[in-house]
């Protein structure tokens, strides 16, 4: 294994000072002299055409300095250039509860809140849909006229001969699983701060996507991007929330330019989730056919996915969904129906682990049931269908490293899955579950040839360097990462690197923090910046000594010729500044051809530079008289090629093994009539310290080929399995298995008192 001085190091994260002293400054806690406050007004409709909108009442109140309704800013927008169908404010009708119409600029709270209300919107209220199953059988009353029967996007895969595999496999499962949604919750609330002055804007946000509010605030304000500037200041949370353009930060934006002054709009609690954007409600109906010795011939899948009101993520999502049935194990026949349907609900979009949990926790469980059907244990049935890298699935993704067989090793021992599986008293129960994830998407969203990372690196003259990077650190360590990356390739201390992050008037383009893409494609970016910075110092130094620049070498702070001839970094950098004028060095990263996919329909989501790998256990304990479970285990081992931080890689498992285990348990968004009837932290319940059980953390390096130092995805790999890991962990501890989301006590208990009256109705049966 390869020597490093600060890679594989457990450091702490380079923005922890300012986080756990309160220095940190977040979007909300931002000021300028002048300030207004936003305020938004939502239709209390679920669907209804908006007649007319009077705000001339509101205008005149002592105080507010600006009204915007949509037809100001009609201009349509959309993360994705396939679905553009959102606007600042609703121009012709309101699709949600909750659905922006118009908004306010005051100079307080109170005066803001007073003139929503004398805001007169004239309603014509219109039939929702609130069920995607009966949404797609709608004749009238589309969300939007262009999309009939609700269908956002369908899609229909077919690789391999499916029929004819499952017609010749030995045992053949169908299933039904139902998954609601569930929301992000981040501690810290959508807020957006926006200045107009002199013809340009400056917009400070809460985005995992500066780049892409930059391009969207163009286009909603009619400005040429070079007015416009976005910065993103310290997140708390993003999970997929801030990973598209929130109405929020067009809505500041408008209000700011019509006020000439600037305006912060933060969202409270129940705007949150009204924002949503989170796990849709998935329907998926999954079929697995298999031979005797275990080896699955055929996977299918029909997954129903609620989109809610707008399209947002809606076609990454759902054929998320499909294509990541593969790259898992090695499945040669392959079906997959997908539909995203439009419903009267708060638009769905990405959350940790995109378009990718739910059907896992189907996958996963049916995996079990199929395992049981031909007495096989559950370990060794995902044994006998691993993939053999470096390969090609069947769906045309390309898998570069694999460590899921390890993971499924050190899983499995450290659990003693052998000694309990199947053999732990009533009540008690252990379950097996995988899952993986990509480590970026190889197909960019936008459609233009630019690089998906582009890194800038100045040095100065004492040798402290500089990282000018666009991408966007949201907890999960990147800041951390790249500057690791650039000081081990530079051989310098890392208390040298600065760094200076996403602000697109300082920044080159970073194409944002989803998909779990930062660390493998920035991190490339950085290496190839560091590699060119250092060409040019060993050019200079070469010079000075009259020897080769490829017999130069740079490490422990000093940079020195293989006879033993050496000068500081600084003395160095001095000298090449000298010779340069300047010391600068761009480094970029594309993800190489051959990872971006298959030339079919739908067939550029799915595909990444590489994929990373989890296996769980997770041991629980049920409850026979309530239902009531209490995970009492989790060990987790992940694949993420090398652990460039192990502190950041644990972190970011123990995290998704966190919100799996809240998906899994206990957290669903609940409506009556599209009103979300939990839309607060008090009534949504998320997993807290007391019901987190020990997590073992086992960290598996595979070593991909092509990522930086072998470094690939971390952060969002190890969620789905939990569920399904989870799922099958209560089938073994009572026998009952449940196929709904969350597995509550009531399910259970249903569920066990159903088993007993099955019993009873036999048994009296035989007498």
């Amino acid at each position: 294994m390869a020597e490093f001085s600060v890679i594989g190091k457990r450091l702490p994260m380079v923005d922890a000072p300012e986080k756990v002293t309160g220095a940190g400054i977040y979007t909300d806690d931002m000021a300028l002299p002048g300030m207004l406050v936003g305020k938004i007004l939502h239709s209390p409709h679920a669907h209804a055409r908006i007649r007319s909108i009077d705000t001339r009442k509101a205008e005149a109140l002592p105080g507010v300095r600006a009204v915007v309704t949509g037809r100001e800013f009609p201009n349509k927008y959309g993360i994705l250039p396939i679905g553009h169908d959102e606007t600042a404010f609703a121009t012709d009708k309101a699709r949600y509860i909750g659905d922006n119409v118009a908004g306010v600029a005051a100079v307080s709270e109170e005066v803001a809140r007073q003139a929503l209300e004398l805001i007169e919107v004239d309603y014509e209220v219109l039939p929702a849909w609130f069920d995607s199953e009966e949404a797609m059988k709608a004749e009238s009353n589309w969300l939007h006229d262009d999309k009939p029967n609700n269908i956002e996007k369908e899609y229909h895969h077919a690789f391999g001969d499916v029929e004819a595999a499952l017609a010749t496999a030995d045992v053949v499962r169908s299933q039904r699983f139902v998954c609601p949604e569930v929301n992000h919750a981040a501690m810290e609330p959508h807020s957006t701060l926006a200045h107009f002055e002199d013809g340009r804007i400056t917009v400070w946000s809460s985005t995992q996507v500066p780049y892409y509010l930059h391009r969207t605030l163009a286009n909603v304000l009619g400005m040429p991007m070079k007015q416009i500037r976005v910065i993103k200041p310290l997140i708390g949370g993003g999970f997929g929330a801030k990973s598209e353009v929130c109405p929020i930060e067009v809505q500041a934006a408008c209000l700011s330019r019509k006020a000439g002054a600037p305006v912060k709009v933060t969202y409270t609690r129940e705007e949150v989730f009204y924002a949503h954007r989170g796990r849709p409600h998935q329907i998926v109906e999954i079929t697995l056919g298999a031979k005797r010795d275990g080896r699955i011939t055929a996977a299918k899948a029909r997954i129903i996915q609620d989109g809610g009101a707008y399209c947002g993520y809606g076609p990454v999502t759902i054929l998320y969904s499909g294509a990541l049935l593969g790259a898992m194990y090695d499945i040669a026949n392959m079906q997959f129906d997908g539909y995203r349907v439009l419903t009267n609900k708060p638009a769905c979009g990405a959350m940790r682990g995109h378009g990718t949990v739910n059907t896992r926790f189907a996958f996963e469980s049916l995996l079990d049931m199929v395992a049981e059907e031909l007495g096989i244990d559950p370990v060794e049935m995902r044994q006998r269908n691993l993939l053999r890298p470096p390969c090609l699935t069947v769906n045309q993704l390309r898998v570069t490293s694999y460590g899921y067989p390890e993971c499924i090793e050190k899983v499995a021992a450290k659990s003693r899955w052998t000694e309990k599986k199947g053999k732990l008293p009533f009540g008690k129960g252990i379950g097996f579950a995988g899952s993986h994830y990509v480590s970026g998407a190889a197909n960019a969203i936008v459609r233009a040839q630019m690089p998906h990372t582009t890194i800038n690196l100045q040095a100065d003259r004492d040798g402290t360097v500089t990282v000018f990077s666009g991408a966007s650190e949201i907890g999960q360590g990147s800041d951390t990462i790249q500057v690791q990356l650039v000081a081990e390739e530079l051989g310098i201390d890392l208390n040298r690197v600065k760094l200076v992050a996403a602000d697109t008037g300082r920044t080159p383009v970073d194409l944002g923090s989803y998909s779990s893409r930062v660390t493998f494609m920035a991190g490339n970016a950085c290496l190839d910046a560091a590699r060119n910075l250092k060409k040019q110092v060993f050019g200079a130094m070469a010079k000075r000594w009259g020897v080769p620049a490829d017999e130069l070498a740079s490490r422990d702070g000093r940079v020195f010729h293989r006879n033993g001839t050496s000068v500081s970094f600084g003395e160095a950098v001095a000298a090449a500044i000298e010779e340069l004028g300047e010391l600068k060095a761009t480094g970029t990263y594309t993800p190489p051809v051959e990872a971006q996919g298959g030339k079919f329909k739908g067939a550029g989501v799915g595909p990444s530079p590489s994929y990373s790998y989890s296996a769980q256990a997770v041991e629980v304990t049920v409850d026979p008289e309530t239902g009531e479970v209490k995970v009492d285990r989790i060990t987790v081992a992940h694949d993420c090629g090398r652990a460039l931080n192990p502190i950041t890689v644990e972190g970011q498992v123990i995290g998704s093994v966190w919100m799996g285990l809240g998906q899994a348990v206990q957290e669903e968004m609940l409506y009556n009539q599209g009103r979300l009837m939990n839309p607060t932290m008090l009534e949504y319940k998320v997993a807290s310290t007391l019901e987190s059980p020990p997590v073992d953390t086992i960290i598996v390096e595979s070593i991909d080929p092509e990522g930086p130092l072998g470094a690939k995805e971390a952060g969002e790999g190890s969620l789905a399995a939990t569920i399904p890991a989870l799922a099958n962990a209560v089938y073994d501890a009572v026998g009952v298995r449940i196929t709904t989301l969350p597995l509550t006590p009531e399910k259970i208990l249903r569920a066990l008192r159903e088993k007993e009256k099955q019993k009873a109705g036999k048994n009296g049966g035989a007498r």
